[in-house]
């Protein structure tokens, strides 16, 4: 049995104390909030984020900081623009080595910095990233999930592993954490412009496009910012991208169906109440698309309508009638160049 803290009580948080409690760790589950401490403790449970799934009583939940000072494992569920402030909270708590584990799929838009990259300038710490199709309502109730542990030194994913994996979660290991990051936090962007081709119930052969086109793209970028191939091939890259184009556990999917019926960005996304990380992502992964003299014709589209305006039939448009291309041109290009 480990002591395992978690930092962030959303839906995610909550679904990794209750499978690391079922495991046998010994787990405490952080907010800064008062008031959602008090009503998890009160509750045992979040209804809007997790209806039904209840918080067994021997998980402790507070808002000290001072149960990391002898965690064996601390896992980071909170969303990307809360990674550095929360971090900047538990610097100089966490023991330098106790290996510190990021859930979180997004970039921090004022640095376009991966989440890793975030953490390790604020901690003092071993940090994996953890990735791959992995909805939170699903790992809460022991539905069999897998995911990747991505770190350079691989003694540290080999023990956010050996932790974590059970009889309902088994964990790979790999140490390409630039692909790993970038497939979890891209593949939102495209996941949100799958459902506003469902939002404008295009079909099935239109999202297919979308997704495929999609890795293609976010593969493209990975690879000019230094990361595998095959990365996008695997549970962080195509795996988390089906999952979160296709499922309505998907907050970038729901809000991307509410934009294509006509509703503002802006507006789509506070409906869906909680963050919507494809909607972040979208503008950091412009702006490094465009740093990096990387092609992302999607990207490029679903920026224009989040941001600018543009009309989700224009963004589409634009899309069918781009020039003719060999489909895999552009990637041929960039691994001559």
């Amino acid at each position: 049995m480990a002591d395992i803290m978690i930092l962030g009580s959303g839906g995610f948080g909550i679904s990794l104390a209750v499978m690391a409690h079922h495991a046998g760790h010994s787990v405490t589950l952080w907010t800064p909030f008062e008031e959602e401490a008090g009503s998890l403790n009160r509750l045992r449970e979040n209804p809007k984020l997790l209806k039904d799934v209840k918080l067994p009583e021997e998980i402790v939940v507070t808002t000290s900081q001072q149960a990391a000072a002898s965690a064996d494992l601390v896992l980071f569920a909170v969303p990307s623009f809360a990674v550095r402030s929360t971090a900047r909270r538990f610097a100089g708590v966490i023991p330098s080595k106790t290996v510190v584990a990021n859930v979180g799929k997004g970039l921090e838009e004022t640095s376009l910095k991966r989440l890793s990259q975030v953490l390790a300038e604020e901690l003092d710490n071993p940090i994996v990233a953890l990735s791959g199709p992995s909805h939170a309502e699903e790992i809460a109730r022991g539905v069999p999930t897998t995911i990747v542990a991505a770190c350079a030194g691989r003694s540290s994913a080999e023990q956010v592993q050996d932790l974590l994996m059970n009889s309902t979660l088994r964990i790979y290991t790999n140490d390409d954490v630039v692909g790993v990051e970038l497939g979890g936090a891209l593949k939102n962007v495209i996941a949100l412009c799958a459902g506003i081709a469902d939002g404008l119930q295009l079909g099935d052969n239109s999202k297919a496009a979308l997704m495929t086109r999609g890795i293609t793209e976010i593969a493209r970028l990975g690879v000019a910012m230094g990361a595998k191939t095959e990365t996008f091939a695997g549970l962080s890259g195509i795996g988390d991208l089906i999952v979160t184009c296709t499922s309505m556990h998907s907050r970038n999917r729901r809000a991307g169906i509410l934009i294509g019926q006509g509703i503002p960005a802006p507006q789509a996304v506070e409906q869906i109440g909680m963050t919507v990380e494809g909607y972040l992502c979208a503008k950091s992964a412009h702006e490094l698309a465009q740093k990096a003299r990387v092609d992302m014709p999607i990207i490029e589209q679903a920026y224009q309508v989040l941001y600018e305006g543009k009309s989700p039939q224009d963004g589409i448009r634009d899309l069918m009638e781009r020039p003719k291309r060999h489909e895999s041109e552009v990637i041929w290009l960039l691994s001559k160049s």
